[in-house]
């Protein structure tokens, strides 16, 4: 089975072209939970399938199918989305323009150079901007976005200081949030902090992965958006720092609505080559 392995701004993913290799459907699953295990096999933040479109959205080149580490499906990913339009464009499965069908809707991404893409994210399905969260008996200032449809849900969730906050506290709250009863899907938690004019630091912890990514596209266009809605800052050309790296969010806001959610990004060949795992029977 050929593989790619692209990362994103530091959020990483083993890609298979299933056009090509005909695994069944069902195998899918297993086959994240293996070759995402760092350290026992090839190692990352998630599987990304390329498949024939489904005929749901008709102008779409191919579908990606996204599945986390633990093996669990994952409606979409911004940061793969990007890396899955280099590789459709790379690979011939579109041009420089992709649309992508993804579970959670018709993603369009388009190439800027050769390894800087920019996406178009699905549109939110539900913004709520004060949206506290009860911790320990402890409120806890959120905002909670939805992406799609079916939607991925964000926490936005603002920290003093983020740079230099105890890691361990910080993991510890990140587990409570993505857990808590307010968000019936789980949530990925986004941690940020403003760190100059249309300038701001993330953290994220990822339902799926279990732990802090270097970078969550998806969660990072949803604190883009909202700190746009909010006033806090300019919609155009938010940049975002993250452990992977920089991301750039671009919000179109029409009658206090928003109409187009963009991120741009790096993309990052690191290998490609044959899954020979012996734990897998290929």
């Amino acid at each position: 089975m050929k593989f790619w392995k692209m990362n994103g701004a530091g959020n990483d993913f083993v890609v298979i072209n299933n056009i090509v290799e005909q695994r069944p459907e069902e195998e899918y699953f297993e086959i994240a939970k293996i070759l995402c295990e760092r350290h026992m096999s090839i190692g990352a933040d998630g599987f990304m399938v390329v498949t024939k479109p489904t005929g749901r959205f008709p102008e779409a080149d191919y579908r990606m199918l996204f599945i986390n580490a633990d093996g669990s499906l994952g409606e979409m990913c911004g940061n793969g989305a990007r890396c899955i339009c280099r590789y459709g464009y790379e690979n011939g499965l579109a041009g420089e323009t992709q649309h992508v069908e993804t579970t959670a809707g018709l993603v369009i991404g388009q190439r800027i150079t050769e390894r800087q893409y920019k996406v178009r994210l699905n549109d939110p399905s539900g913004i709520y901007l004060d949206y506290p969260v009860e911790i320990d008996g402890e409120k806890i200032e959120c905002s909670y976005i939805e992406l799609g449809d079916p939607y991925l849900p964000h926490a936005v969730v603002p920290i003093k200081d983020l740079a230099n906050y105890d890691h361990n506290k910080l993991f510890e709250l990140g587990r409570k949030l993505r857990y808590a009863k307010e968000f019936p899907k789980g949530a990925n938690v986004n941690f940020y902090e403003i760190i100059g004019p249309n300038h701001v630091l993330e953290k994220t912890w990822e339902r799926g992965v279990e732990d802090f990514t270097y970078a969550c596209g998806t969660g990072t266009g949803s604190m883009g958006l909202t700190l746009a809605l909010k006033g806090l800052a300019d919609p155009q050309n938010i940049r975002v720092d993250m452990r992977g790296g920089t991301l750039i969010i671009d919000v179109d806001i029409e009658d206090g609505k928003v109409v187009n959610l963009y991120k741009t990004g790096p993309t990052n060949i690191v290998c490609k080559g044959e899954v020979t795992d012996e734990d897998l029977k290929l």
